[in-house]
């Protein structure tokens, strides 16, 4: 067996897409969002889904053309060979390292409700947590090792599950009524836009499972499912986190939850699960008992699905040559990539256990996930790319829709911050650098310059600008420079720098996905 079995559905990519969102994102970001957004987090969802829905259309257009595992982590390939994919494989492959090992300490939370010894008073996990932590990490594992059947059958029964009882949640929350937080407490938007920008890129964590859809997409039965489900994923992502924000800002009780009434920047440190503290300091039984089962099986889910697509990544980076060949072999049996399933859960599970002491949950996936969208922000460039080349994808709109999604996923990353971006930026370089060496990554070199500046740039900007350490102008001109400048310099200069004739044959670099395998 050296192919992966062709089993999803255009109903389980949709499962997989929304069920896989609804996690850490909703149970700890809201909050955080909240915090940042006061009742703007509402404009946040809405920008935030407009924005990725473009960013989405890049994954539809490119999984098309290279329906392949792991596939955003090879795009990048065969338009500039190895060096800019290694870049950006490492950018998506620390996203999804982090996620797994997230879902399973907030899931952790969730159990401390049962049994609470697993969290301190503080809210961070004991050593008891940690270690069931990766105890988790490690039942995530049949999931994901029995194939792509089982694992689809599984996630479309816990998923819908999941997802009938988040509707069910909202509606009680909302019946807490206390509807005078959308306006009371320094109006609808009490941080202006500033606020809202700030809160987004913690919303795009959420959005981020659309991109799991493109890592399964050669195991879907047939091509165009891909991006009628990743089209489908946004709006029902959009539909839940936007009744899930309201329930939350109706069931803020600011005298419950000892929080000066209006203090915005204090909700974010409610301890534990803030949906679980808001249900059970309000004495509702049932729907402390359905938030207690969410937030148990909401993380869970969404932790088995990424480690999932955490395997494929590391699949599609074997079959580059960028980590171990072995990392690409196939279970005989049940056609995964083991090795690639072991190792990524290995480091997963050290990952739980280590991170498990940190202040919060929330900060951890703050810092992790901007390399994701470092990894991501390179599609739109790829999309123009490979036109040039002769390879017309889907969208028809291209030009339209990349730039867009190019300025979106460059903001997105402007928005994260300081420090988290460098901390990403430095998270990367260590990888690059070190797999580089190691694999002996040279091809393209110099077709790659175009990212590595522009993740430079980002990295200033943040650093400088109102979101940054200096803030040496407002949040608005600093996104208007970040706009401008991707568009004007860093997206020609990316398609521009696109592997010629010549150098795709000089140095052997693939130009479709037909040597897979």
């Amino acid at each position: 067996m050296n192919q992966l079995k062709k089993e999803l559905t255009l109903f389980d990519l949709i499962i997989l897409g929304v069920a896989g969102a609804v996690g850490t994102g909703v149970l700890f970001s809201t909050a955080g969002m909240t915090a940042l957004a006061g009742p703007g987090i509402i404009v946040a969802w809405i920008i935030g889904a407009i924005m990725y829905l473009f960013v989405g259309l890049t994954y539809v257009d490119l999984s098309r053309v290279y329906p392949e595992a792991g596939g955003p982590s090879r795009y990048s390939l065969y338009s500039y060979g190895r060096a800019t994919n290694m870049i950006n494989a490492f950018a998506d492959l620390i996203w999804y390292l982090f996620i797994p090992p997230v879902e399973a300490l907030a899931t952790v939370e969730g159990l401390d409700y049962f049994y609470p010894h697993f969290l301190t008073t503080t809210g961070n996990p004991t050593a008891e947590g940690a270690i069931m932590g990766v105890v988790l990490m490690l039942l995530f594992l049949p999931f994901n090792y029995y194939g792509i059947k089982i694992f689809s059958q599984s996630t479309n029964f816990l998923g819908s599950i999941k997802l009938a009882l988040y509707v069910v949640a909202a509606i009680g929350f909302m019946s807490f009524a206390h509807f005078g937080n959308f306006g009371r407490f320094g109006g609808f938007s009490p941080f202006g836009v500033g606020g809202i920008f700030a809160a987004i890129p913690l919303g795009m964590f959420a959005f981020g499972s659309i991109r799991v859809i493109p890592d399964y997409s050669e195991e879907v039965r047939h091509k165009k499912t891909i991006g009628q489900s990743i089209l489908w994923v946004v709006f029902g992502q959009t539909v839940l986190y936007l009744l899930l924000a309201i329930a939350f800002l109706a069931a803020l009780n600011w005298k419950q939850l000892n929080i000066h009434p209006g203090t915005w920047s204090s909700v974010v440190d409610i301890a534990g699960n803030p949906f679980l503290t808001i249900a059970s300091k309000a004495n509702l039984g049932w729907l402390i008992v359905i938030t207690a089962i969410i937030a148990i099986i909401g993380p869970f889910v969404t932790g088995y699905i990424y480690q999932g697509g955490g395997s494929r990544i590391l699949l599609a980076m074997g079959r580059t040559g960028i980590v171990s060949q072995r990392l690409k072999e196939l279970n005989q049996q049940f056609a995964v990539p083991v090795w690639s399933l072991i190792v990524f859960t290995a480091v997963g599970a050290t990952v739980a256990y280590l991170a498990a002491p940190l202040p919060s949950i929330y900060s951890l996936i703050s810092d992790a996930v901007v390399a994701g969208y470092l990894g991501f922000a390179v599609n739109p460039v790829v999309m123009l790319a490979i036109r040039r080349q002769g390879v017309v994808g889907p969208i028809k709109s291209a030009k339209l829709v990349a730039y867009i999604a190019f300025a979106s996923a460059s903001l997105i990353v402007y928005w994260s911050g300081w420090p988290s971006v460098p901390y990403a930026t430095a998270l990367l370089a260590i990888f690059a650098i070190v797999f580089g060496l190691l694999y002996k990554v040279k091809e393209g070199f110099s077709n790659s310059m175009w990212y590595i500046v522009y993740i430079l740039f980002l990295t200033l900007m943040t650093y400088i600008g109102g979101v940054g350490k200096l803030a040496d102008f407002n949040v608005d001109i600093g996104s208007a420079i970040v706009v401008i400048v991707s568009l004007l310099i860093f997206l020609p200069w990316g398609v521009a720098s696109r592997l010629t004739p010549a150098q795709r044959k000089s140095t052997g670099t693939p130009e479709s996905n037909a040597d897979l395998v």
